[in-house]
């Protein structure tokens, strides 16, 4: 079938997104009481907490807790890993009271080997988590494991070859995924538009909704601040990129409890969405401000690599006998329907409306050469 005649469909849909803005707020506070968000007004968190029983973490809990770095002095793993958990255990609650109804939470975080007192084990972080959204009232839905494998000559623990001392090495976290409440129902003819231009490609939905994600690395960071480089374990862009356009829709609002260097905010800014982070240490303020200042070119060049990715995708994958419908944005094909009014608004501008808040203004169009 030629293009000509692939059926167009979409074309007066009219979501109402043209010359849209959104608003990303940051507060520099604890975020195990995040009272200036209201109950029931986040469509979606995506975050990652510290790892309790990673070393580099043991002053921030011990600080919130001085019992945990008795317990530690005591070689007592088992009761520390509880005690760090126990300061997380309120921002999930605070997740759970601040979302709507419907609304999710995906959750990054990894486990922890440590040796103690000269005993070595693992301390299952996403169970723990796992265990304690499920009590606050969230359902768990199917998770992803994020493969982060490395290839270092050293990365084996234990005694190498010598049975049985030796330990299989972690090479992935966990994205856990939970949901309040039933599942979300979008209802008006303005809300069923806008979900359509918020789809993503056929190809996507196949990488992005399997349960292993091996093509994400981890972000390297570069930090003046020798402290901050310390703590900081920032994701790459594209997982919450990708969480973002999995679990929400152009428009909504998507927190971070523990935004670091801002890399879901600049997420949520290049998925047209609204955004709130929290982050506790102020020595990284400046970075934060520095990178979503810098969003726009960064962003629309993802934009243009996701468009030009489909591009290729459908012309040199897909038959073009399967090629039934077309984009009516951009005028190329889709495999599906749902497809066929997708649009990836590109950035406009980006300004500092206040100290620690800012404003996106996005355009309707994006050219591709």
């Amino acid at each position: 079938m030629s293009p000509a005649k692939r059926k167009r469909l979409g074309a007066d849909t009219g979501s109402g997104n043209r010359s849209m803005k959104t608003t990303h707020r940051i507060f520099f506070e604890d975020s195990r009481k995040m009272h200036q968000v209201p109950a029931h007004s986040v469509d979606l968190v995506v975050t990652s907490p510290p790892y309790p029983m990673v070393a580099v973490w043991d002053e921030m809990f011990s600080g919130q807790n001085p019992v945990i770095k008795e317990l530690l002095f005591k070689n007592a793993g088992w009761p520390a890993f509880e005690n760090m958990h126990c300061e997380l255990d309120p921002v999930w609650s605070e997740t759970f009271r601040i979302l709507k109804p419907g609304g999710i939470a995906c959750i990054n975080i990894g486990d922890a080997t440590r040796t103690l007192g000269g005993n070595f084990a693992l301390y299952p972080n996403h169970a723990r988590v796992l265990k304690q959204m499920t009590l606050i009232g969230f359902t768990p839905l199917p998770l992803i494991l994020w493969r982060k494998q490395t290839n270092a000559p050293n990365k084996f623990m234990g005694s190498g070859m010598l049975p049985p001392g030796a330990y299989v090495t972690l090479e992935h976290e966990y994205i856990l995924i939970f949901r309040k409440g039933e599942k979300r129902r979008f209802k008006s003819r303005k809300e069923i538009n806008n979900r359509r231009e918020s789809s993503y490609f056929w190809e996507e939905r196949n990488q992005w909704f399997s349960d292993i994600w091996t093509d994400l690395k981890g972000a390297p960071q570069k930090l003046a601040d020798n402290r901050v480089r310390g703590i900081s374990a920032a994701y790459p862009f594209e997982l919450p990129y990708r969480l973002i356009n999995m679990f929400s829709v152009k428009g909504d609002v998507v927190a971070d409890p523990f935004l670091g260097t801002g890399t879901t905010m600049a997420a949520a800014m290049a998925g047209c969405r609204n955004s709130i982070g929290y982050e506790i240490d102020r020595h990284i303020k400046e970075m934060i401000h520095a990178q979503l200042r810098q969003i726009v070119s960064f962003s629309n060049s993802a934009i243009t690599k996701r468009i030009k990715a489909h591009a290729g995708f459908v012309k040199k994958t897909v038959p073009s006998e399967k090629l039934r419908y077309i984009n009516s944005h951009y005028g190329f094909p889709v495999v599906s329907k749902q497809e066929t009014t997708i649009l990836l608004n590109p950035l406009a501008s980006v300004s500092q409306s206040e100290e620690n808040c800012f404003v996106v203004s996005y355009l309707d169009h994006l050219q591709i050469d």
